[in-house]
């Protein structure tokens, strides 16, 4: 979303844009290495194409995602993070052909982030929300009761809807039990890098829970909370490779 960029933006000393694929690329420095900084865009084609620009013209040799997820797993609450250890596509089913879920002529349905790159995004997460008042603010610590937000480590599973009632995500749950949280990208982006042989991880915090409250919640915690984290965690990440 615009308002994780502009946090993101606003850490880079000398970001220039280069357009490509309908998008501005932010190409400058972010806690101490070279970096290419851009929105994703919304869904699984959009995020897919914006990974391919990223290693085909500027040769990104590693990709990391941040953004926000609707929480599945129990124990997941609003505020906690998640680190993706596999992704996958919630509403892919090319069956009977191929079994539910399976990327057709890939043989799998998950695809693994790369360990290393994800060890170190979920050190720099536990490292950003140590002190969470100063990082977001006590207001938005008590408006969203973020009082001791966690790092989970897991499955998220991609889809091209935003899950906003309890059914739908309570249908997940039953389908995918060990889903920790739901989103629109991430899966896709997984299997773009996949493909090029590029390490891939991604951080997600949790907006909401996925059901009826879902709508309402998303919109405030982008602004007060999940740039702020995405800033912090990023910075993190970069300043210890």
């Amino acid at each position: 979303m615009h308002e994780e960029l502009a946090a993101l933006l606003a850490a880079m000393p000398d970001e220039q844009p280069v357009r490509a694929a309908g998008r501005e690329f932010w190409v400058g420095h972010l806690g101490g290495q070279r970096v290419v900084a851009v929105l994703s865009r919304i869904g699984k084609v959009a995020a897919a194409t914006t990974a391919t620009v990223l290693l085909e013209r500027f040769g990104a040799s590693a990709v990391v995602f941040t953004g926000v997820a609707g929480g599945l797993g129990e124990g997941v609450a609003v505020g906690d993070v998640v680190v993706a250890t596999e992704l996958l596509q919630h509403d892919l089913d090319a069956s009977p052909i191929f079994p539910r879920y399976e990327v057709p002529l890939y043989g799998r349905a998950r695809f693994a982030a790369d360990g290393a790159l994800a060890d170190a995004l979920a050190a720099a997460a536990r490292e950003a929300l140590r002190d969470m008042p100063t990082l977001v603010g006590p207001e938005a610590v008590a408006d969203f009761g973020l009082l001791a937000p966690s790092v989970h480590r897991g499955l998220i599973v991609s889809g091209d809807r935003f899950v906003a009632t309890a059914a739908e995500s309570a249908a997940l749950r039953a389908a995918l039990p060990d889903a920790l949280a739901v989103e629109m990208e991430g899966a896709a982006m997984a299997q773009v890098c996949h493909d090029y042989g590029v390490p891939f991880a991604m951080v997600r915090a949790i907006s909401d829970r996925a059901d009826d409250a879902a709508h309402p919640d998303f919109a405030r915690f982008i602004a007060r909370v999940a740039s702020r984290y995405g800033a912090a965690i990023a910075l993190g990440l970069l300043s210890s490779l």
